[in-house]
């Protein structure tokens, strides 16, 4: 049974941190390329970054670029995303994203 669980979400003032991680099991993650996407309230489903491997990693949101890193640890089978410097509008459900495969999400609130 393929799982992807997400967690590390929570409230965090403006340019505070979080490091969100993802769990996978019940496939072969290492072969994966796996992906961070995100939803805001009332706006679609972004693709934040992917890392494939062996690794190349790419942040695909322009306002994340140099804030956000993404990274994997195949021998655990974790996907990370480091978001640094946060600011109001990276607010969204972040998604853990493996082909068809999706994870529930985890709540990042951005406020002051």
């Amino acid at each position: 049974q393929v799982q992807l669980v997400e967690s590390g979400g929570g409230l965090v003032q403006p340019g505070g941190s979080l490091r969100l991680s993802c769990a996978a099991s019940g496939f072969t993650f290492s072969t994966y390329i796996m992906k961070w996407f995100r939803q805001a309230p009332g706006k679609e489903r972004e693709l934040v970054a992917s890392i494939g491997s062996p690794s190349f990693a790419i942040i695909h949101v322009d306002s994340a670029k140099g804030r956000f890193t993404i990274s994997r640890d195949n021998a655990k089978k974790m996907l990370y995303l480091q978001m640094n410097i946060l600011k109001f509008e990276d607010t969204a459900v972040y998604y853990c994203n493996a082909g068809e495969y999706w994870g529930k999400g985890t709540v990042v609130t951005v406020s002051s």
